[in-house]
């Protein structure tokens, strides 16, 4: 909770040399000097965002990559609602000016209004409507065309900061001047950096086995040409396929299933534009990885070890969980929750098996023909797991919130509870 109060906080600190530095040499009255703090807290938190999408693994270890999206998301709706303010509640002199504001005001609105829709669930994973409407809408707006539109957001912070410099009010302080450029180079130049001029650091493999699993779930496994020594239990990585057609070069996260480092083994939900083309991804394809990334590990070791761990697994939701239990089930209480669609969509039960008999009695599963209902986990879960248990759930994003529900409704708290969503 710490942690991210002192990330969360950063919306806060991260505008203000901006906003101090203009108010010590402004002479605007004060009323017209409140909205232009209000355009640069919207700048500022533009340029937070675009730094955010970098996805530093420093910061996911930190806080994770949920909290990183959160904030980058919720960064994006207070930035309109502050430009909004400021561009209704002053005025500039220049027509260029005046049209590289608004330009600016309605391409980030654009790009807010469609990533809200198609890039997060927010409004999807509450609507049976709506995400019916987004799964039809995506056979036009593919995933590759929604990663382009979310970069016009450094468009974006181009024309404003052009629009900045044609302000004669603001740009005769060469101090706040100076300032904003400093804040617009270090953290544009930051991102071209990392996306497309920094030495390549990524970790790289060959598909060596491509399978499928269930009516609409793969397995595959990459070779690496290294060892992945960062990786974790229960960690996630972005892949890219190099030199193939059958799917874009946009990176897309899959978690590890097991806790080989050398070979990695992915279980894949095919539900979206892009995963639904990965059976034509054949071995010997090369793989460029980003990451790993993931807390699960880190939340594991911070509790007690005492405390029995839940994992609760939708579909192929149960790959981080598997790898959890790949490297704990020998030390700890362990019950795995695993609900399927079918009975044949219970593809690693064999693995699960395996796992039992090494555990001499520590890990235990069981599976759910369709969702775990309320009565369900009430008659599965002991009195300790409920009391003391620590639940990772992992899934599509409306089943893990109304498995959170659930378990809350049982009893059991909200800060032992963890979840990765399957959102892309």
């Amino acid at each position: 909770m710490l942690r991210k109060f002192l990330f969360w906080s950063v919306a806060v600190i991260f505008p203000l040399p901006l906003v101090l530095t203009y108010d010590s040499v402004a002479t605007e009255p004060e009323q017209l000097r409140f909205y232009i703090f209000l355009g640069l807290i919207a700048y500022s938190w533009w340029l937070l965002a675009i730094a955010l999408s970098v996805r530093p693994p420093w910061l996911d270890r930190f806080v994770g990559l949920p909290a990183i999206y959160g904030l980058h998301g919720m960064l994006g709706v207070l930035a309109i609602c502050a430009a909004y303010l400021h561009s209704e509640n002053s005025y500039a002199p220049s027509q260029l000016a005046r049209d590289l504001g608004d330009w600016s005001f309605y391409g980030a609105l654009t790009v807010l209004s469609y990533s809200v829709f198609f890039m997060s669930g927010w409004l999807t994973d509450r609507s049976r409507l709506l995400l019916s409407v987004k799964r039809t809408l995506e056979r036009i707006f593919r995933h590759q065309i929604s990663v382009w539109i979310h970069r016009l957001n450094v468009l974006i912070v181009a024309m404003i900061c052009v629009h900045t410099h044609l302000l004669l009010r603001v740009n005769q302080h060469l101090s706040f001047m100076v300032l904003l450029d400093l804040y617009t180079v270090v953290i544009v130049g930051a991102y071209a950096w990392k996306k497309w001029i920094a030495p390549d650091t990524y970790l790289t493999g060959t598909v060596i086995g491509n399978e499928a699993r269930g009516e609409s779930t793969r397995k595959m496994s990459v070779a690496l040409d290294g060892t992945a020594a960062k990786l974790q239990p229960g960690d996630s990585l972005f892949l890219r396929f190099e030199g193939t057609p059958a799917v874009s070069r946009e990176w897309h996260p899959f978690s590890v299933t097991d806790d080989n480092q050398e070979t990695l083994t992915f279980t894949i939900s095919q539900h979206g534009d892009f995963t639904r083309r990965l059976g034509r991804v054949a071995p010997g394809t090369a793989v460029r990885l980003e990451g790993p990334f993931g807390r699960f590990e880190s939340i594991l070791q911070d509790r007690g070890a005492d405390a029995p761990l839940v994992l609760l697994g939708m579909g192929a939701g149960v790959a981080p969980l598997l790898s959890l239990t790949a490297a704990h089930h020998t030390t700890r209480d362990i019950h795995l929750l695993w609900a399927v669609r079918k009975p044949e969509d219970a593809y690693y039960l064999d693995e699960l098996e395996k796992y039992q008999a090494a555990s001499e009695g520590r890990f235990q599963v069981t599976t759910s023909i369709g969702r775990f209902r309320r009565d369900d986990l009430a008659r599965a879960l002991s009195a300790k797991e409920v009391e003391k248990g620590q639940f990772f759930i992992v899934g599509p994003n409306p089943a893990v919130l109304a498995n959170r529900r659930l378990l809350r409704r049982i009893g059991v708290g909200v800060r032992r509870i963890h979840d990765e969503r399957l959102t892309m």
